[in-house]
């Protein structure tokens, strides 16, 4: 280890995901509506939908912690059984991502159905593109809303960046944000990272976050 550094760890933190917590852009103030609306919805499902870091998976962690949903994937769905998996009550299903066996998925629509509780779906593309081969599983997702994530612009993208930073309780210079979004990917994902790297960056060094670390983080990735 260098003289002066200390190690650096990827330490647990909590993030916050509260509804209090998450910023309304224009690319899902669409989706938040239709979160905030819930139990309110025409029937049992809603698919969010978008391309990958634009944040949908934050809207379903957030929805989960109104309704008290569980949360399981495709392949939890089709191994441990839809009997099993809707014991949970209301329930989101993320990611949905083809191929995938579509029998387990049609039984638990049912069952949230048939017991009056709600299923929230996240995919990278609305059901109508979905090559989905059973007609009543098709019938059912073809009626339930979709509504679409769209990237994060500069202004949610800045505030996801404070909030990440708040999170770890990192102190940062306010010219670093501005910095990162001038040079980075406009995704979530690609915010998130940043974060990271600055931590870890920060941690090993013992360094404020400040533009010249923010650089050199840039330069390394």
């Amino acid at each position: 280890m260098p003289a002066g550094g200390q190690l650096a760890f990827e330490l647990p933190f909590r993030p916050a995901l509260g509804r209090d917590d998450l910023m309304v852009g224009d690319g899902n103030a669409d989706a938040v509506a239709w979160l905030d609306r819930w139990p309110d919805w025409p029937g049992p499902a809603l698919c969010l939908y978008g391309p990958p870091g634009c944040g949908k998976t934050h809207l379903a962690q957030v929805w989960r912690r109104r309704s008290g949903a569980g949360l399981v994937s495709m392949g939890e769905l089709e191994a441990r059984g839809p009997d099993a998996v809707a014991a949970a009550g209301n329930l989101v299903v993320d990611p949905v991502a083809a191929p995938f066996d579509e029998r387990p998925l049609l039984h638990l629509y049912n069952l949230v159905a048939e017991r009056g509780r709600h299923l929230l779906l996240t995919a990278a593309a609305p059901p109508k593109h979905w090559a989905i081969g059973l007609p009543d599983l098709r019938s059912r997702l073809l009626a339930a809303p979709a509504v679409g994530v769209g990237s994060p612009d500069d202004r949610l993208l800045a505030g996801q960046m404070a909030k990440l930073f708040r999170d770890r309780q990192m102190p940062v210079d306010a010219d670093v944000i501005p910095y990162l979004l001038a040079r980075m990917e406009r995704s979530f994902e690609a915010a998130r990272r940043a974060v990271i790297d600055l931590d870890t960056a920060a941690l090993s060094g013992r360094r404020r976050v400040t533009v010249p670390l923010a650089r050199q983080v840039l330069e390394k990735s």
